[in-house]
């Protein structure tokens, strides 16, 4: 998919922690973490803007999720010692989970494009062949999809803190 399909999904996946950290934590951190996952989304394609990795390869794994995901985990806790802003175990836990879902939306929306991806570097490519990448319907429908998702986790989320 292209950047905004990317987008969007990032914000569907993210919808459901933005909730929850509005809810127990508060909107702005919440719309931090949005900003992170959604920057984050597109990372898995700095693959293309070299030829020492291949597309779709390494950058596009579970275990590259897992890496960035650990990461930002890391600089959640480093970043809750530093400022004393809220528990570090809680930003980082909060770091761990925007990181590793961000990719991970970023590989799901991948297996519905034909060329698919190998998550676990066996060899074995996944796709749904819904659509090919570079669909702008698709990816326009994914980037709505992901506002309404967000739109709906924060109108929710006022509606439990009031």
């Amino acid at each position: 998919m292209q950047q905004t399909g990317h987008y969007g999904a990032a914000l569907v996946a993210y919808a459901p922690v933005g909730f929850v950290v509005a809810v127990l934590l508060s909107l702005e951190l919440a719309a931090i973490g949005g900003v992170v996952a959604v920057v984050l989304s597109v990372l898995p394609d700095a693959d293309m803007k070299t030829a020492r990795i291949a597309h779709r390869g390494v950058t596009h794994t579970v275990h590259f999720a897992v890496l960035v995901g650990g990461i930002l985990g890391l600089a959640g806790v480093v970043a809750g010692v530093r400022t004393n802003f809220g528990v570090p175990f809680v930003l980082g836990s909060l770091g761990f989970v925007i990181g590793t879902t961000a990719i991970a939306s970023h590989i799901v929306v991948d297996a519905l494009t034909p060329m698919g991806v190998d998550p676990f570097l066996t060899g074995n490519r996944y796709s749904l062949s819904v659509t090919p990448a570079a669909n702008p319907v698709a990816n326009y429908a994914l980037l709505c999809l992901g506002i309404v998702a967000v739109v709906l986790a924060v109108g929710l989320a006022s509606v439990v803190v009031a």
